[in-house]
């Protein structure tokens, strides 16, 4: 199910300029499928680039399709971002992405029994791949799809690693969800069902969209913490930066991941857009103060939708967002492991 990129595919996406070097001019990628497992052992990138371009598990949630069109314009804005001396384009492969537009395409939600079957097979697909990257000594980098694709990366993560793992996330959603249908809004309950996952910390949860089950479990649960969106940007009982070091302080221990839906962000084109929520700039710096950690392993950026709002110019801005979040993760971890 994995679609591949040639170097043909990846240059078609580059606009070239004399006396400039763009990142995909430098990106390795799988030529051939047949032996990507022992291209990704063999290859000294350090990053890995993984779409999962669907919306099945949004549309299973009752969210507004289009997650899946996030992915390709993300890659073109990254592949066409300078190589400086900030960010060299050979510390990336593109491993290319997980192919179930066809799927997504017949997929009717209406069908839950077929959309669980679905999901499922993208939790087995995803967390493969997320298993043998990080079996190879690289960091996953995973573009979204929706946000049901955490539980594939938790569970490639844990069994890569043989245990439980830490995760951040940071979401107007706890994605805890009950254990029903496999949908964007359960992946980290079952995570936390199948042993994946053991410390999950929730950043930035919107009061007006946590059921009291939700809350009530959280509050019971030593290993699950939150902060809500209101207590950082509405009461002001808190701030940003020292419940980011709370966040860190409690998951910082073992391997974790970043989780980042882009629903988090005031009016962002997403499968449940906002006109609440953190500015561009925060979710930056969320990115940039984690991925300096020497535990962080994979960071995931989902939920992106541009073709919610029917006009192209979303379509740059989505991309050219993702690719910020991007190359914020790869500078900070590569500032980290230099030291």
């Amino acid at each position: 199910m994995l679609h591949v990129f040639s170097e043909e595919n990846i240059t078609e996406f580059i606009s070239l300029r004399n006396g400039e070097r763009k990142l995909g001019e430098s990106v390795s990628v799988i030529t051939n499928i047949e032996t990507s497992l022992e291209t990704l052992q063999n290859n000294n990138a350090k990053f890995v680039i993984l779409g999962v371009p669907e919306d099945i598990g949004v549309q299973m949630n009752y969210g507004n399709p289009g997650a899946h069109t996030a992915f390709i314009p993300a890659l073109k804005t990254l592949l066409n971002t300078q190589e400086n001396q900030f960010i060299n384009g050979s510390d990336i492969l593109v491993l290319g992405y997980l192919d179930y537009l066809k799927e997504r395409t017949n997929f009717k939600a209406s069908d839950r029994a077929n959309g669980d079957e679905l999901v499922k097979g993208i939790d087995t697909e995803l967390s493969k791949w997320i298993t043998a990257i990080i079996n190879a000594g690289k960091t996953p980098i995973v573009i979204g799809g929706g946000h049901n694709n955490a539980y594939g990366n938790l569970k490639g993560l844990s069994e890569a690693t043989k245990d439980a793992i830490n995760v951040v996330n940071i979401d107007a959603h706890t994605d805890l969800r009950k254990l029903e249908e496999r949908h964007s809004g359960n992946g980290f309950s079952y995570a936390l069902e199948h042993g994946f996952l053991d410390r999950y910390f929730m950043f930035g949860l919107h009061e007006n969209y946590t059921p009291q089950y939700i809350f009530d479990m959280m509050h019971s649960h030593a290993n699950l913490k939150y902060v809500l969106f209101e207590d950082i940007a509405v009461y002001k009982t808190t701030s940003f930066d020292d419940e980011l070091n709370k966040a860190l302080d409690f998951i910082d221990k073992k391997p974790f991941g970043i989780e980042i839906d882009l629903d988090c962000i005031q009016y962002f084109p997403s499968s449940a857009m906002t006109p609440s929520g953190f500015t561009p700039e925060e979710v930056r710096r969320f990115t940039h103060v984690l991925a300096k950690n020497k535990n962080v392993s994979y960071i995931h950026i989902c939920e992106g939708a541009p073709a919610v709002m029917n006009d192209a110019n979303a379509i740059k801005q989505v991309g050219k967002f993702i690719s910020y979040l991007i190359t914020d993760f790869i500078k900070a971890y590569n500032k980290q492991n230099s030291k």
